[in-house]
């Protein structure tokens, strides 16, 4: 028996135990089901649940649950990222505050240790908020990127990239935290804008014996310190300020050292003075201006970010700030600084912290030629092998891959993939899957035994994930998974990760697989703050979806997620919609114990095409209807749509509607009519949770479980049932077309009982003028139903309009509501009248705001559009107010 109250805390962690030891969430073994696979974008092993983890695993769950209803064997692959950066950092910290040392204090092995120690101890913290969320993984088989199997995976893969010559090391610029002394991608860094500087320096221009002259080039920077690693001035070859200039020298300041200036299109004539200082080791565009005209790559700073020796020894060892203001000071006295302005640019930071600047570096490291693997990965996209959901993302994806650069794979850490490579003496390399391979190899070139030191680095993050679906599948071994569940079906991710992972994914799945690793990429949109602002602690605006769990239940907050996941459309997210979700589950609980007391328990012989009630024929096609419009909606990843057609059917239709009509029925004597009403409604209900089950899972398991237990106990758990297949013979045209002019009669009554004031519990009478026979017919089928859900004292046919009525049009009938004795008329129509222009008033002091251009261009963008909104509304509402005074108007005329 159903208790009064739904209790989410009561019933998840027991439902999911319940599942979780069923062994649900296992692919079945049955090999003539369909397979179906989706593979968990891995979260970091330190990370906490956010909203963006809340959608993401939502959404792929809603999948694997409605594929595993429709009987495939569906296999949600879970796993997680061993988040280099992230976690050596976690782990040094806490090395250095419970026991006062550095990782460098103990040694690589030692560290390592501590790293493997954590994660067993607390890296499993988002494994057990997924399982809070819902999330049916097959938790059986559960990988981490750095666990044996993927392990070999990625040495292998390594190997065979090297010996195919796509792997390859290279002196070239990279992203450098200078702290952590590693390279980074560009998703470890975040561009933020700041207020700083730009200098103007006045670089002589020199004679033909290389001394300064009094004629000086001026280019401006946000860095003066990289100007001790100036190598040329550019300008454009096109710029007649400068053409004769090109192929000439100038002496720079400071380094005194003669640097040429030379041409390219790089330098923009409309910026600044139209020339610009070119440092090829210190600013990526610099760098390959420094290709293209062969000038030395001078670099200035060392790993720790401090001027090192290649510079002027007054600078040796400042840190590059205090460089920075040193060089300003002396180029100020030797009167080389032309002029200071105020300039805000973006500066590159350590996206972690957030305060760290990253210095691009020139360092040798390890690169993937990643062109040559996005040529296929391209292909693929383009012939349709794999879609993206939205399409528009596609465009990103190639635009990111026609302009792919050299992939950095290595980092400069300890925790992480170590390069399988070896250097000899000569510092010849040997790459291998083992160091004993690498000494055998080595042997066989130097002819005799030749020790060999490891290369230090591990590899780039990315690196392991992009193999994720299929060294999660068992790869490089031949296993069943792997045969049967590769390419996987669909990846659900974010538009931010499309270059990082998703690109990644498909050049490596097509390189090793030679097939693409999944047929549609469905990328989700962003969850902001109810305001459209995207969240963030600085602005306090984070929700934690841990704490709506709590407060709401899972359902809820998944339900809320679902329904507002518009395909290219982000998700502004208020506490209230969580809260009006979770009185929609509270709704669907009081219908089931609504059917509970009234015995709606289903029966095993109930042939729903039998039905005789129009009434129940009607809501048997309506379930059709919503199961078709479901499944079409899931299938074409339009959640929202999904959401809102079970919305719209369980709450405007099942609840409100149909166990409301059917309260005569249940409540009458004994009879086939009350015995086939009970049936069907327990249909329905079945039918409703089996739908919602996706969406919510654990309130409809409840109710699968515990309804009508004491009598008709379940065989089974609603997890593990089929999806609804919509019968399109069970839509009654007929009886959707009675049942809706039932609807449709009570809420105009209902309408206009609201708009002119009568009172609740008024019952009023109500003419109808010009039925139809089809019209008669249903008004004696259904009077009891609309006098009562109406309030009516009495409902008849008229030839004759009475006066002082107001009138609505329903098909062919004018129904008539008599107002003589019932309100006041023109007390009503003042009250009318003075809403109206209470309303008018506040439109146009919203129309004053939105049409002042200085509130719209300096306000929050979210505060503009609430006025734009609240203007929506109160239109709406005039116009209702202005329609309900016209039919007062009407019905005193």
């Amino acid at each position: 028996m159903l208790e009064k109250n739904f209790h989410p805390k009561e019933v998840e962690n027991r439902l999911y135990q319940m599942w979780e030891k069923a062994g649900a969430f296992r692919p079945s073994d049955d090999a003539s089901k369909d397979p179906y696979c989706i593979v968990i974008p891995p979260p970091n092993v330190t990370g906490r649940l956010h909203m963006g983890h809340a959608l993401n695993n939502a959404l792929q769950d809603c999948l694997i649950r409605f594929e595993r209803m429709r009987g495939k064997a569906a296999l949600w692959q879970p796993g997680t990222d061993h988040a280099g950066i992230a976690t050596q950092m976690i782990v040094e910290r806490k090395l250095m505050d419970e026991e006062g040392v550095r990782r460098l204090d103990i040694g690589r092995e030692a560290f390592l240790d501590r790293v493997w120690q954590w994660k067993a101890e607390s890296g499993g913290m988002i494994v057990d908020q997924l399982r809070r969320l819902g999330a049916t993984c097959d938790w059986s088989r559960e990988r981490f990127t750095m666990d044996e199997g993927l392990s070999r995976a990625v040495r292998e893969v390594f190997v065979r990239l090297y010996r195919d010559g796509l792997i390859y090391r290279d002196k070239r610029l990279v992203n450098w935290h200078p702290d952590l002394k590693t390279a980074l991608s560009d998703l470890e860094v975040e561009n933020i804008e700041v207020e700083g500087h730009m200098w103007h320096f006045g670089y002589p221009i020199a004679d033909q014996n290389g001394a300064p002259t009094d004629q000086r080039i001026v280019v401006a920077t946000t860095r003066p310190e990289t100007m001790l690693g100036d190598t040329a001035v550019a300008v454009h070859p096109d710029d007649e300020r400068y053409k004769h200039l090109i192929g000439s020298q100038v002496r720079l300041p400071l380094a005194d050292r003669l640097i040429p200036i030379v041409g390219d299109p790089y330098a923009d004539p409309e910026q600044g003075s139209g020339a610009v200082k070119i440092t090829p080791a210190h600013d990526f565009n610099d760098f390959e201006v420094g290709r293209r005209h062969d000038l030395p790559q001078l670099s200035i700073l060392d790993e720790a970010g401090r001027i090192n020796d290649a510079a002027p020894e007054a600078y040796h060892g400042l840190d590059r700030f205090e460089a920075r203001d040193r060089v300003v000071a002396d180029m100020r006295a030797g009167g080389f600084l032309e002029k200071i302005d105020p300039h805000t640019h973006t500066i590159p930071f350590d996206e972690k912290s957030k305060s760290v600047v990253i210095e691009p570096l020139l360092t040798d490291q390890w690169y993937l030629n990643a062109e040559k693997l996005a040529q296929p990965a391209i292909e693929a996209v383009e012939a349709g092998r794999t879609q993206f959901v939205p399409r528009n993302w596609e465009r990103t994806y190639f635009e990111w891959m026609r302009n792919i650069q050299p992939w950095c794979i290595s980092r400069q850490l300890w925790w992480g993939h170590q390069i399988p490579a070896w250097y000899g003496p000569d510092d010849h390399i040997f790459v291998a899957e083992t160091e004993a391979e690498a000494l055998s190899e080595a042997a066989r070139h130097y002819g005799a035994d030749t020790p060999l030191i490891r290369d230090p680095d591990v590899l780039d993050t990315w690196f392991s994930s992009g193999l994720w679906p299929f060294s999660t599948l068992g790869w490089p071994d031949e296993t069943a998974e792997l045969n049967r569940f590769y390419k996987t079906d669909v990846l659900v991710t974010a538009f931010d990760i499309i270059f990082f992972w998703v690109a990644r994914m498909m050049m490596m799945g097509l390189y090793v697989m030679k097939d693409v690793p999944f047929h549609t990429v469905y990328i989700h949109a962003l969850v902001r703050d109810e305001h459209g602002q995207k969240m963030s602690k600085t602005k306090g605006n984070v929700i934690d979806p841990l704490e709506l769990i709590d407060e709401y239940g899972a359902d809820a907050l998944r339900f809320t997620l679902l329904a507002m996941a518009a395909q290219g459309r982000d998700i502004k997210l208020a506490k209230s919609r969580v809260e009006g979700y979770r009185n929609f589950g509270t709704k669907l609980w009081n219908a089931a114990r609504f059917c509970e007391m009234n015995e709606c328990i289903a029966q095993p012989e109930f042939e729903p095409g039998q039905c005789q009630q129009p009434i129940n024929r009607w809501m048997i096609g309506e379930v059709q209807t919503t199961a078709l419009n479901v499944t079409e909606a899931v299938e074409g990843y339009r959640f929202n749509d999904a959401a809102g057609a079970l919305y719209r059917f369980v709450w405007n239709v099942f609840c409100d509607w149909y166990l409301e009509l059917i309260k005569p029925l249940l409540n009458g004597d004994e009879g086939e009519a009350k015995r086939e009403t009970r049936a069907a409604a327990a249909y329905v209900l079945d039918e409703t949770l089996k739908l919602l089950h996706p969406f919510m899972p654990f309130l409809t398991e409840e109710v699968w479980q515990r309804f009508g237990e004491t009598g008709h106990p379940r065989s089974g758990m609603l997890i593990n049932t089929s999806w609804p297949k919509a019968q399109t013979a069970l839509i009654d045209v007929e009886a959707r077309a009675e049942m809706e002019w039932v609807i449709g009669l009570i809420s105009e009554i209902r309408s206009v009982r609201s708009e002119v004031n009568i009172p609740a519990a008024a019952r009023i009478p109500v003419l109808l003028q010009g039925a139809d026979e089809t019209t008669r017919e249903r008004l004696e089928r259904h009077m009891d139903r609309l006098k009562t859900l109406a309030r009516l004292e009495s409902i008849k046919l008229t030839d004759a309009p009475p006066t002082g009525s107001i009138q609505a049009i329903l098909e062919e009938t004018t129904v008539h509501i008599p107002l003589k004795d019932v309100i006041d008329i023109p007390t009503e129509t003042e009250r009318l009248s003075k809403e109206i222009a209470k309303v008018t008033t506040d439109i146009d002091r919203i129309d004053a705001k939105l049409g002042n251009e200085k509130f719209v261009n300096n306000a929050p963008e979210h505060v503009v559009e609430t006025q734009r909104e609240r203007r929506e509304e109160a239109i709406l509402t005039r116009t209702k107010l202005n329609d309900a005074l016209k039919r007062l108007q009407d019905a005193a005329a």
